[in-house]
């Protein structure tokens, strides 16, 4: 099967806020077995443009992925980064060829 995948690409305008929605949203992460593997950190960007911020998010499936963004938890979470940010977010399935 499969794994699911969030890719975040986000601007923080306010990061001691930002902080309570990573507070915040460990719990949900926690429950639906999300593991980081990117979470900031140094880039280059290449090609095109990009936000200040990437991060990539793996669950065992798509499924799984879905459920979490949907989750009453992490929408709370959401919720506190929504007025602080501006980002976008891919829920995608990983390739099992």
């Amino acid at each position: 099967m499969a794994k699911g995948y969030w890719i975040a690409h986000v601007d923080v305008d306010d990061m001691e806020t930002y902080k309570k929605y990573v507070t915040a949203n460990a719990a949900p992460f926690a429950e639906f077995g999300a593991r980081f593997l990117v979470r900031g950190g140094q880039r280059e960007v290449r090609e095109g443009t990009a936000r200040k911020r990437t991060v990539v998010i793996e669950f065992d499936s798509f499924e799984t992925a879905l459920a979490c963004y949907e989750s009453p938890a992490y929408q709370a979470a959401k919720d506190i980064r929504d007025p602080i940010s501006t980002g976008d977010l891919v829920v995608i399935e990983g390739y099992d060829g």
